[in-house]
């Protein structure tokens, strides 16, 4: 009887699928010898996926610099495969334009010009990232080999179905499979299935809902949190006044849609500012958040003191104590401490040995009185007292955080006043040339963030921990490592002096009012109230495995086969709204049983490797988890195929097949339409 080739399906096409891909080619030959079938179900560009897809507008950048961005496993990841060098997207960029690279589609003259534009430090627009991920999904299947066969399915997955009451194949016997059934009618068989979803949307919280009734009942607008560039902005007015409660990434996509994606236009001024020329289609915005100011800028300057070294204190040398003992580990009491000494100890050095004139003593007595004090302590504190004398220049890891906390304001003209100063000083520290002990806390913090999840397993983490590192940690990283470019601060300025954004303050709450049918902000603390018409909840949604509108994961979920994280705290039981995943990334379900062919990866998961592409050089976690993902399906499919032999069936040698990705209609190119066909967009 001939083999059944072994079947894996990839739910969502984005970039993590692109990466596990990769991975599942650069692993096969050590693993699986034999034929393989592989369906990826996106209805996306494959590579892209819905987040990164090239049909949005022009003017998106990342959110990162062209040198951070790769897609492939460098020889920094410590992980068990092989490393598989290539090159980020600024390499990409470069080969395309010197002709080494030659399997990319004719571009739009926009596109060139960016290609031709890019550096290093540039931030690409969106459209350009799509491209390079396609590319990349387009290499990691050509590298799968002539006997692997990629089907892509341009469709939604509706449900995840175990087999069960069928007479198996003698080849099956003894290995469980599903069915995914696709919104189209196509029901796929499958050996392992791999849910690799990205951003899902949510069905509105019961605040979200209550406003969205509100709305409805007075003819006002509300949009509910959402991918940003996904929401109908039109039935926005010239001159109307919106509520945006949110200043994240979210926010800074919503002034380009709202201001240039409405005609109007930068001009460049001599002192290196930015006037905003409006169009006279904008409305007029009043943004507010917890905070009360965006996220800070990312940094373009360069370190000039000692060089970087590796952390000094949250290692895995100084953890091993902590794991070795029994118990759970608390994050604020015991992980957090060691990560702020940490930043505490890279932000001084470059303090004290790229700038010596701006403090009282040298690094090297600096250094040791600072690794004999504890971060939270009297000591640590009287050091940098005595040898800063500029308090502007302590690090303030609190304050960063919450940078108005105490102050009292006069009210409006005061809070924008404060609220200019404080993005302004913002983009003097991250971008001037004379601070970069910032972009030693950036980096500090970073490698941190990075490392958590490598040296601290999540299952060792209290509940409250687990919660904090998904909530607090989570955020204050990306308020202070994950903000816009800098010429998104310096075009939030313009905007501002243009009279287009008004800033309420930290502190942000909303209410509605029935009685008027406008919804109302305010600010205790700037002193600050405004109603309007309009509210713009500018986040994304939060994740929520009961609440998704995602059919997958709703059917997951209803059907047992999924269940959201819930986590015991002093406050009760709390649900992340993350699926459930073991350290394996199985899906478990509510009994907590593992489903060891059914595997959950990215953003929404109880994972660590949340992200789909990093910087280089960084021994990223989604690649680790990635790597290590693909070398279990490839084991589990070896296993299958061994047990087949062992059962006395006939292995037949599978004659070579041409590798080819199988389009399920006509517009399912493995690029975008309009950058395949070279077509500018407008």
């Amino acid at each position: 009887m001939p083999v059944t080739t072994p079947s894996v399906v990839l739910i969502g096409g984005g970039p993590r699928t692109a990466g596990l891909l990769e991975r599942l080619a650069a692993n096969r030959p050590e693993l699986l010898a034999g034929a393989l079938q592989i369906h990826v179900v996106e209805p996306h560009t494959p590579g892209a996926g819905r987040i990164w897809r090239y049909e949005q507008h022009p003017g998106l950048m990342l959110n990162s610099a062209a040198a951070d961005v790769t897609m492939f496993t460098d020889a920094s990841v410590q992980c068990e495969g092989p490393a598989v060098e290539g090159p980020g997207l600024a390499g990409w960029a470069a080969g395309v334009l010197a002709g080494s690279i030659t399997d990319v589609p004719e571009l739009p003259h926009e596109l060139r010009r960016q290609l031709a534009a890019l550096t290093g430090s540039t931030f690409p627009t969106r459209q350009l990232q799509s491209v390079y991920l396609e590319w990349f999904f387009r290499r990691s299947v050509a590298a799968l080999g002539p006997d692997v066969t990629v089907t892509v399915h341009r469709d939604t997955a509706t449900a995840v179905e175990p087999v069960q009451g069928e007479p198996e194949p003698a080849s099956r016997q003894g290995t469980e499979g599903y069915r995914v059934r696709l919104a189209g009618g196509a029901v796929l068989r499958a050996d392992v299935v791999i849910a690799a979803l990205g951003h899902t949307d949510s069905r509105p919280d019961e605040e979200s809902a209550a406003w969205a009734g509100f709305a409805a009942r007075h003819g006002a607008f509300h949009a509910a949190p959402s991918y940003t560039t996904d929401v109908d902005y039109s039935p926005l007015a010239a001159g109307q006044d919106v509520i945006v409660s949110g200043m994240g990434l979210a926010f800074v996509d919503l002034l380009v849609l709202l201001m240039e994606g409405r005609g109007g236009r930068f001009e460049e001024l001599p002192d290196g500012g930015l006037r905003y020329l409006p169009s006279g289609a904008e409305p007029r915005l009043w943004a507010g958040s917890r905070r009360g100011v965006p996220y800070h800028s990312k940094i373009t300057s360069a370190l000039r003191g000692d060089a970087a070294g590796e952390p000094a204190f949250f290692t895995a040398n100084a953890l091993a104590g902590l794991l070795d003992a029994p118990g759970e580990l608390d994050f604020r009491a015991q992980l957090w401490p060691l990560i702020a000494k940490d930043a505490g100890y890279a932000y001084y050095r470059e303090l004290f040995t790229g700038y010596p004139e701006r403090v009282r003593i040298g690094w090297q007595e600096f250094s040791e009185r600072f690794s004999a004090a504890d971060w939270y302590s009297q000591d640590r504190h009287r050091l940098v007292t005595e040898s800063v004398p500029d308090t502007g220049l302590h690090l303030d890891l609190e304050r960063l955080d919450h940078p108005f906390a105490g102050r009292a304001f006069t009210g409006h003209a005061d809070i924008q006043a404060a609220v200019a100063a404080y993005i302004g000083r913002d983009l003097e520290l991250r971008t001037g040339p004379d601070h970069s002990e910032t972009l030693a806390l950036f980096t500090s913090l970073l490698k941190s963030y990075m490392d958590l999840g490598r040296l601290v397993p999540a299952e060792r983490l209290n509940a409250r921990s687990q919660r904090e590192v998904q909530g607090w940690w989570h955020g204050f990283f990306s308020f202070v490592d994950s903000g816009p470019p800098p010429r998104r601060l310096r075009e939030m300025l313009a905007i501002h002096r243009a009279g287009l954004l008004q800033f309420i303050g930290p502190g942000l709450e909303i209410d509605a009012a029935e009685y008027s049918g406008r919804f109302v902000a305010r600010s205790a603390q700037a002193g600050i109230t405004v109603s309007a018409t309009a509210l713009i909840e500018a986040r994304l949604p939060a994740p929520s495995v009961a609440r998704s509108a995602n059919p997958l994961l709703h059917q997951l979920h209803t059907s047992g086969l999924g269940t959201e994280q819930q986590l015991l705290t002093a406050d009760g039981t709390h649900a992340t709204g993350r699926l459930l995943v073991s350290a394996h990334n199985e899906l478990v379900s509510p009994v907590g049983e593992r489903r060891e062919r059914l595997f959950g990866v990215g953003p929404g998961t109880s994972g660590w490797g949340a992200g789909a592409f990093a910087r280089p050089g960084t021994n990223a976690a989604p690649f680790r988890e990635n790597d290590a993902l693909a070398r279990r399906i490839l084991t589990l499919l070896g296993g299958d195929i061994k047990n087949q032999d062992i059962n006395g069936q006939d292995i037949k040698n599978q004659d070579a097949t041409r590798q080819d990705i199988t389009h399920r209609a006509a517009s399912e190119s493995a690029v975008p339409q309009a950058a395949a066909h070279g077509k500018d967009r407008a």
